[in-house]
């Protein structure tokens, strides 16, 4: 997937993508909204791990978030298994320097309907944590409703959080739910 939107280019990571990966994600304020499998600090040898993981999948499924010439964050899903094989967990971040620009929401519309398109999924979803109010802003302006609270479902930085659960529905699914049955 290679896709040219307003304020950025969303593509496949790559091996030259590794010092601006570096240069973005090892921010403090970044790993503090991320999940721990995340690292900080984020260094030379943790972006090539990330990107020797990712140059492995099959189907791609994480893109870089290209901006101004260089890879300034990341977007991705994780497709269910099983029970859950019509569902994925999405989830991004960008480094502060391009933080306030509609870059997210973007990202987050393109690869949504990318998610939809290539993969029989029906719905998508997004854990946030309650103090990242800027990410549940841009969960909402990308058409993602929340569902729920999780109560001090997360601890981070030795803080305990509620998280809040979004999620967004295929417009047309393509398995009949057991309710409709």
């Amino acid at each position: 997937m290679i896709q040219r939107l307003q304020h950025c280019v969303i593509r496949p990571w790559g091996r030259p993508d590794a010092p601006s990966l570096v240069r973005h994600a090892d921010d403090r304020e970044v790993w503090r909204n991320l999940r721990d499998g995340f690292p900080h600090p984020y260094t030379p040898d943790a972006a090539e791990a990330w990107l020797a993981f990712v140059a492995q999948q099959d189907p791609t499924t994480h893109f870089a978030i290209e901006v101004d010439g260089e890879a300034a964050g990341g977007i991705g899903f994780t497709l269910g298994e099983g029970a859950k094989e019509r569902t994925a967990e999405i989830g991004y971040w960008l480094g502060r320097a391009v933080w306030g620009r509609g870059i997210a929401t973007e990202a987050l519309r393109a690869v949504t309907a990318h998610a939809f398109a290539e993969h029989p999924l029906d719905r998508l979803h997004a854990c946030v944590f309650a103090w990242n109010l800027a990410s549940v802003r841009v969960l909402e302006k990308a058409g993602y409703v929340r569902e729920g609270c999780l109560s001090g479902a997360a601890t981070k930085d030795g803080a305990t959080t509620d998280v809040f659960l979004y999620g967004v529905l295929r417009p047309e699914p393509l398995a009949r739910r057991a309710a409709d049955l």
